[in-house]
């Protein structure tokens, strides 16, 4: 009996109908199989891209859509660099991964005849890269392609499901919101009747993604999806010019138009993070200006999410990191912020900068026994200028450390070190700005002790003195922070020679006192000399990569313990420490306006356009 009821399952399994099966031949059936993946042609016009595309190539192939269903139309022309060469290479290696590639390249000539410079747009380049645009959208058209994707080669689309995204808004022409290191963006929010550029209130709230979602816009450019299954896009093109255009020559300018007589309305959506683009350079910059803005927008990257990798395909020569004329650059960096040093490490070296990773001392694990065996002393009467409360351990932690880069620069002799903290992010052109601060002050032998590149000013009523002959830099006030700074032989010693640890309060309260600026005369009564040269970097050379109530803001040193008692919790950050927020706008009569300005300050503008 127990023998029979084991077969019965069997038997009911054998005799009863499921899915895909009938009691006679015709009524079998199997499921359906998924529908293909919507057919893109990926169009790329290249010029002078060498830097941007190991990264731009790596983005494309991490793209989260089944590469056969992707043809490839690629041109480039008009280089001077090694483009050509590194998308033939890349191009051979992936032509049997993708359903289609289209190479155009040309070699000669090597520039357009009308312009002066390899960054300026002249008529002659818009005209051909119109048509360069034109020929993509005719190749996806006589494919009979679904879409055709629009990329420019230093665009990076960082999230793997842009396409599937944007195609899920069914619009005609939808953008994938670019993120960059300013207001800029591959939108705009208002047009002129001329067809120039029209700042709206709009465009911020879209761009902060104070609103989210998908914005009807009267321009998109840089990348961006064409649906040419919808019936309008028939009469879209890139060139000619609609018969009625009178608007200046300009490829995206050209397309909106042409959009426009479509009845096509143009969309930029903003609900996720799809990607970032460099700002463009002025007309009359470098390729050399453009690489390092690129560099930036890699390093802006870094500062949210892990570091963008370049194509496995290409083979890339190693970099060859250096100290810029510095004798010693000093990172400081907790060993259980193992992110931080990471993204520190590989920040570094893109810039092609080296330095020692400097253990920083852990507050939290330092106990009263700890502190007294240093011989450690607080300042008498010290509080905290915004929350009335005594030093914290992270505090004491911060000071300790850099007090130790100061030993060290001491006893090693060195004339001239950097001293950079873990959690900053770097201005554009960072390296030849230092650079070029560091050779001026040493030319013009200015009498320095410590130079910020990274501070909070604190006193805004009043302009702060500029230095004569010698750009971007000023006699520092009362500042906060110390994510970066210069430092000399002189001021080390100067620092040590105070003694200290045997009067403290925090560091960047500490420095103040040492050049005389602090605001509280009864800190400064305990430190009889206060002679250190301090300046500061006008406009600043690094900032924080968090302020007080960022997503993702952590501070060691704010929330802590206060140092002589560890029931006693500093949270004062998560209550948004005025000491930690961003820096305010300046008021005009404290704007640092007579400072010399460098001709960089031209080509880094932070602008929406």
């Amino acid at each position: 009996m127990p023998r029979v009821t084991s077969l019965l399952p069997a038997l009911l399994i054998v005799l009863l109908p499921g899915p895909g099966r009938g009691y006679f031949p015709e009524e079998r059936w199997s499921p359906e199989s998924p529908l293909l993946a919507p057919r893109v042609v990926l169009a790329v016009a290249c010029r002078n891209s060498a830097h941007s595309l190991p990264l731009f190539l790596g983005a494309i192939e991490r793209l989260d859509y089944p590469k056969d269903r992707i043809a490839l139309w690629v041109a480039t022309d008009h280089n001077i660099d090694n483009t050509t060469a590194i998308l033939r290479d890349w191009l051979i290696k992936v032509q049997n991964d993708y359903h289609y590639v289209e190479w155009r390249p040309q070699e000669e000539p090597r520039a357009f005849e009308d312009e002066p410079g390899p960054k300026h747009w002249s008529n002659l380049r818009y005209e051909h890269v119109m048509k360069l645009r034109q020929a993509a959208l005719e190749t996806a058209r006589e494919m009979w392609a679904d879409y055709l994707l629009v990329a420019d080669c230093d665009n990076l689309l960082t999230h793997t499901d842009t396409l599937w995204k944007l195609m899920s808004e069914n619009k005609t022409i939808v953008a994938p919101m670019l993120e960059s290191r300013a207001a800029y963006s591959n939108f705009w929010c208002g047009m002129t009747s001329q067809g120039y550029y029209k700042r709206t209130p709009a465009y911020m709230p879209i761009r902060r993604q104070e609103q989210r979602g998908c914005f009807a816009v009267p321009m998109v450019h840089s990348t961006y999806l064409v649906d040419l299954q919808k019936e309008a896009s028939r009469q879209l093109a890139f060139y000619p010019p609609h018969p009625e255009y009178s608007w200046a020559l300009d490829d995206v300018i050209v397309f909106a138009y042409s959009a426009r007589m479509a009845d096509v309305q143009m969309y930029v959506c903003n609900k996720e993070t799809y990607g970032y683009l460099p700002v463009p350079v002025r007309s009359h910059a470098t390729l050399q200006d453009e690489v390092e803005s690129f560099v930036h927008t890699q390093l802006e990257i870094m500062v949210k999410h892990p570091p963008l990798e370049p194509s496995s395909l290409l083979s890339l020569p190693p970099k060859q990191p250096n100290k810029i004329g510095f004798d010693e650059v000093f990172m400081i960096n907790l060993v259980r912020r193992s992110d931080r040093r990471e993204r520190m490490l590989r920040s570094l070296y893109e810039q092609e900068l080296s330095c020692k990773v400097v253990a920083a001392v852990d507050g939290k694990a330092l106990n009263k026994t700890d502190i007294e065996s240093m011989r450690i002393k607080m300042l008498p009467g010290y509080k905290d200028p915004y929350h009335s409360r005594p030093l914290t351990k992270g505090e004491l932690g911060c000071f300790l450390s850099h007090y130790n880069i100061w030993k060290e620069v001491a006893d090693r002799g060195l004339q001239a070190s950097l001293v950079i903290e873990d959690d900053l992010r770097f201005e554009v052109f960072f390296k030849r700005r230092l650079q070029t601060l560091l050779q001026e002050v040493t030319k013009h032998k200015l009498d320095w002790d410590l130079i910020y590149i990274g501070r909070k000013r604190m006193q805004v009523d009043h302009q702060e003195k500029s230095v004569p002959n010698i750009h971007n830099i000023v006699e520092a006030d009362y500042s906060y922070w110390t994510l970066g700074y210069l430092l000399s032989l002189q001021g080390a010693q100067k620092l040590l020679r105070a003694e200290p640890l045997n009067k403290l309060l925090p560091v960047d309260e500490f420095l103040p006192v040492m050049y005389n600026k602090h605001p509280v005369s009864e800190y400064m009564d305990h430190f009889e000399v206060r002679d250190l040269r301090a300046f500061s970097a006008e406009p600043l050379l690094v900032f924080p990569t968090h302020y007080t109530g960022d997503q993702g803001y952590i501070s060691d040193t704010e929330t802590s313990v206060v140092w002589d008692n560890e029931t006693v919790k500093t949270d004062w950050d998560r209550a948004k420490s005025r000491k930690t927020q961003e820096q305010g706008e300046l008021s005009f009569e404290a704007q640092n306006s007579d400072v010399l300005q460098s001709e960089l300050e031209n080509w880094s503008a932070r602008d929406e356009l």
